[in-house]
């Protein structure tokens, strides 16, 4: 029995809710004659809109197949419906026909008391065409989340602050945003387990959802939260905070790759020439920055390598990254908080400042938990998270002894030759003294 494709179902309900509250908000943006904002909106709205056509449209690789009437409802950004009409077709009429040739798939299973048995599975062309519709739908719920909802929700909020006022539109369409936000971002949780264990047989369990949930939840709603009190005192500072962390996280694969001295990988689409291809690598490098501009990636970009992810556990680069931003949030939040203007005359800054890196601190909590205790491949882990945050603690600390040491040193090498030399003399007095005692303990004896 093929799996209920719940998940394109959801995707699709986000996608749809979004844009047409994104819509209605525009229109009401423009009939009070906020043009700035009815702009901002519909670029917001309208953008990802336009990704998630050309996702669809390059994983179902239908630019190579005689199919004009999907690429023209792709045009008419109709893609998604189509798409998932097509995908409860296929659901509804699978098993009615016996599918003439099917394909056999071999999967490991997590290791059972150090055991690890592999598992056939037959898999007929409509199970195939659903696992390619939903690996489709998932990349879009992510594109939707981070390229469109995120900064739409940064600018809703940031626009009830300024006029201070929360009115219902606004309100239904920040709560849309912020869990269309989390569902891209526990879809980017999952797509990262099943690339990095793809020979495994993977099932989440619900306890393992519920963790993600959480902790993507406190951790993105507090990013956002901190992001726009420091823009609404500091405007001309948001700018260059804003790119500074997306810049950084957009060249970073790109440095990585330039000094491997590698090439370009060529399994990402047969016919693509190195120019589409490093089109594509740069598309994917401006989400990486965009997901880690509000949250973790879960997945380390590696354009050197056929999977475009580096496959390997480092808990060192999870940790640096939360106690990084971590110490940039609480900064954000000071700076805040010393230029806060009379719009805040009414909020208890200093417990809304502790109730924000409270809420991070949960964030993490909920990470761990799920690392711990819910991650459906910990049994697979070389070294749990505990662990190797351990270790990555005692890294740092062998790192800074050093550091703290030398100054000691320093004061030692620097001593002037005057204080030597005085030094020196004290003790060669010291030691006459000590002989003259002696002497003269000797002739009283005697």
């Amino acid at each position: 029995m093929m799996k209920f494709p719940g998940s394109v179902l959801v995707s699709l309900s986000l996608f749809v809710a979004e844009t047409v509250t994104a819509l209605y908000l525009s229109s009401t943006y423009r009939s009070a004659g906020d043009r700035i904002w009815q702009s901002l909106t519909l670029l917001f709205a309208l953008l990802p809109c336009v990704l998630v056509q050309f996702n669809l449209v390059f994983v179902h690789r239908d630019l190579s197949r005689d199919r004009p009437l999907v690429l023209l409802l792709h045009i008419l950004q109709l893609g998604p419906i189509v798409r998932c009409v097509e995908v409860f077709c296929i659901y509804f009429h699978a098993g009615r026909v016996e599918e003439p040739y099917v394909s056999i798939t071999k999967k490991r299973q997590i290791p059972r008391d150090g055991h690890s048995e592999e598992v056939e599975k037959e898999v007929g062309q409509a199970e195939g065409k659903l696992c390619t519709h939903r690996s489709a739908f998932s990349r879009a719920s992510v594109i939707q989340a981070f390229l469109g909802s995120a900064p739409q929700l940064t600018l809703q909020l940031y626009i009830c602050v300024l006029q201070q006022e929360i009115t219902a539109a606004r309100s239904i369409f920040m709560a849309l945003s912020l869990l269309s936000i989390v569902y891209g971002a526990l879809r980017c949780n999952i797509l990262a387990i099943k690339i990095k264990y793809d020979d495994y047989d993977i099932s989440v369990k619900p306890a393992a959802y519920l963790c993600i949930f959480l902790w993507r939840s406190f951790e993105i709603a507090t990013r956002v939260i901190v992001l726009v009190l420091f823009s609404s005192v500091l405007q001309i500072w948001t700018l260059p905070v804003v790119l500074v962390n997306f810049f950084a996280f957009f060249f970073h694969p790109w440095i990585l790759f330039w000094q491997s001295k590698c090439t370009l990988p060529e399994n990402i689409e047969k016919a693509m020439t190195k120019v589409g291809t490093a089109i594509v690598l740069s598309l994917l490098t401006f989400l990486y920055a965009g997901i880690n501009m509000f949250c973790w990636s879960a997945v380390q970009l590696k354009l050197n390598d056929s999977d475009l992810i580096d496959k390997s556990q480092n808990w060192c680069r999870l940790a640096l990254y939360y106690i990084l931003r971590f110490f940039e949030n609480a900064f954000l939040l000071l700076m805040w908080y010393l230029y806060k203007t009379d719009v805040y005359t009414y909020v208890c800054a200093p417990m809304l400042f502790l109730q924000l890196l409270i809420g991070y601190c949960i964030a993490v909590l909920f990470m761990l938990v799920f690392y711990q205790f819910c991650h459906p491949c910990k049994k697979l882990f070389s070294s749990n998270i505990s662990e190797g945050l351990v270790l990555c603690f005692k890294s740092i600390c062998f790192i800074c002894r050093p550091l703290a040491s030398s100054p000691s040193a320093e004061k030692a090498d620097l001593k002037s030759p005057d204080d030597t030399e005085n030094d020196t003399q004290a003790s060669y007095k010291g030691n006459e003294s000590q002989n003259g005692n002696a002497h003269q303990s000797v002739s009283s004896n005697a």
